[in-house]
């Protein structure tokens, strides 16, 4: 354990999100994800939903400022404009940590080809189906 950060970023994770350069992505994908198939780096969260473990990133990991998008979020079916509650969830958190930028939709096909390429997936036990969402990694500026 240690102050100040959540238990859910285990030493697995806190040393993706470290070794992470800016512009780097990661994934975070719910229990249907074929996490093992897409990932470069997988990290299994087992018994957490992506909300959570959303939340848990966000707390340490500065979001790209330096494009026009940075967070993208999967979609149910081809319907970009549809947001099912754990999408819902999935923006409010991002807006909590991130208030500036938006969280975009990617259809199927161009979200599974962005976790591809990922720096790592993380692979979390949401129930809820597409709740799915991609980061991409800011800079912490020097003081």
């Amino acid at each position: 354990m240690l102050k100040h950060i959540d238990p859910l970023l285990s030493p697995e994770l806190l040393f993706a999100l470290r070794a992470m350069g800016h512009g780097d992505e990661i994934a975070l994908v719910d229990g249907n994800y074929p996490g093992l198939t897409d990932a470069r780096r997988l990290i299994r969260l087992d018994g957490h939903g992506v909300v959570a473990v959303l939340n848990a990133v966000l707390s340490v990991l500065p979001i790209d400022e330096f494009v026009d998008e940075a967070i993208f979020r999967a979609t149910v079916k081809q319907d970009r404009d549809t947001l099912d509650p754990v999408h819902q969830e999935m923006v409010e958190c991002c807006a909590r940590h991130v208030p500036d930028i938006k969280v975009v939709p990617l259809l199927p096909a161009d979200f599974y080809a962005r976790v591809k390429g990922a720096h790592a997936l993380i692979q979390t036990s949401e129930p809820r189906l597409y709740g799915n969402i991609i980061l991409r990694k800011g800079v912490i500026y020097p003081a």
